[in-house]
């Protein structure tokens, strides 16, 4: 298996700017979104993340068919 370091370089990167921009642009609503996440049940938090991997699985599979 040929791993593509470029790739998941680039990919990386993208995760780290998208990550960053509500907190560059609006600090006060980054802090009141994670308030509301840190209040959410386990479970609330599992289905959320379980539908991010499912959407960003589906992202690459379309990107890369």
């Amino acid at each position: 298996m040929h791993i593509a370091w470029p790739d998941l370089a680039a990919a990386l990167g993208l995760l780290l700017v998208s990550e960053g921009i509500l907190p560059f642009l609006n600090p006060r609503a980054m802090r009141a979104a994670l308030e509301r996440i840190a209040a959410l049940e386990d479970g609330a938090l599992r289905a959320a993340g379980v539908a991010s991997m499912l959407a960003g699985v589906l992202v690459l599979w379309l990107s890369r068919s």
